[in-house]
């Protein structure tokens, strides 16, 4: 059940964001809801179900958008993984520590992506991709976490999130 809802909520979230987010880009961004089920999932669940989550999500992502398969796929499963280590480490409940934690995910996110496209031979300025769109991207997925987080922490305490890990 647990799994089926987890995929669920990626499906929502890849729907709005390859469709209703793109009429509400901020500085040419729009923001990361994917990222935000993986790092909210590794924070509450630990490192080996946020790879996982990650690993899901991002092919999720690659076949939605058709970009190139499995990129994505990897950036979201080492962030899920290294994100998963906090999982004991760090204050729950906390809405200004996840914040902190979703940008930090999202910077490292954006920042392997662009390390993957410049091996891929994709060439992009790196004060383009830094100013344009790492930080951007990274405070605007930042900035909805207070409306999105204490509903799934709630859900995995109480909701459809309970339970075992995947």
């Amino acid at each position: 059940m647990r799994l089926l809802f987890l995929l669920l909520l990626m499906g929502l979230a890849i729907f709005f964001q390859v469709t209703l987010l793109n009429f509400f880009p901020v500085f040419g961004v729009k923001p990361d809801l994917v990222l935000m089920i993986v790092v909210f999932n590794s924070f509450l669940k630990g490192s080996r179900e946020g790879a996982l989550t990650g690993l899901l999500g991002g092919i999720f992502i690659d076949l939605a958008t058709g970009s190139y398969i499995g990129m994505n796929a990897l950036a979201l499963m080492i962030v899920g993984y290294l994100v998963g280590f906090t999982e004991s480490k760090i204050y729950k409940d906390s809405a200004i520590i996840i914040v902190f934690l979703v940008w930090m995910a999202s910077f490292l996110d954006q920042l392997i992506t662009y390390i993957l496209l410049y091996f891929m031979n994709v060439q992009i300025s790196p004060g383009v991709a830094l100013l344009r769109v790492m930080l951007p991207t990274a405070t605007y997925t930042a900035a909805l976490v207070p409306f999105f987080y204490h509903r799934f922490y709630s859900s995995n305490q109480d909701g459809f999130l309970r339970g075992k890990n995947i």
